[in-house]
């Protein structure tokens, strides 16, 4: 089945990309949370406005990319959590908890875009990755507390 993608799509591409996926993959998953849309001679057309728009943004983002990171990997961020007993989480810190502590850190970043290697499931410090611009990645270091 081949599309075009309009939201980035993690391992598949970014928004304006022509793509070849498997019918169930792209019937079953990308058409109905609109990630993308069937191709066509006519939405083809679309695609050259979507990759000019993304490369306008492109041109001013890596310099905003690369500040944000520079903000995000500052210091480390508190997170939040409620524990119990020997510093046990109850269940884990999830990518919206990230993402909200980041919010109030540095400013709004998508969640879509942080990457958890391991589940975080304890007290203390951790690091995660938050890819701020397709070239920039920051390293952002968590600290994990328990809430009151």
């Amino acid at each position: 089945m081949k599309l075009i993608l309009t939201h980035e799509v993690s391992n598949l591409g970014a928004p304006g990309d022509i793509v070849e996926v498997k019918d169930g993959y792209g019937r079953n998953f990308l058409l109905p949370r609109n990630f993308a849309i069937r191709w066509s001679k006519g939405a083809a057309k679309q695609v050259e406005s979507i990759k000019a728009a993304r490369a306008a943004r492109a041109i001013h983002d890596l310099d905003d990319a690369k500040a944000l990171a520079g903000k995000l990997e500052a210091a480390p961020i508190n997170v939040p959590v409620r524990a119990g007993e020997g510093g046990r989480l109850f269940g884990a810190v999830t990518v919206a908890d990230i993402a909200a502590a980041l919010e109030e850190a540095a400013g709004a970043v998508d969640k879509r875009r942080i990457e958890v290697g391991n589940p975080i499931k304890s007290l203390g410090a951790h690091t995660v990755s938050v890819r701020v611009h397709p070239e920039v990645t920051a390293s952002v270091k968590l600290n994990v507390v328990a809430s009151k």
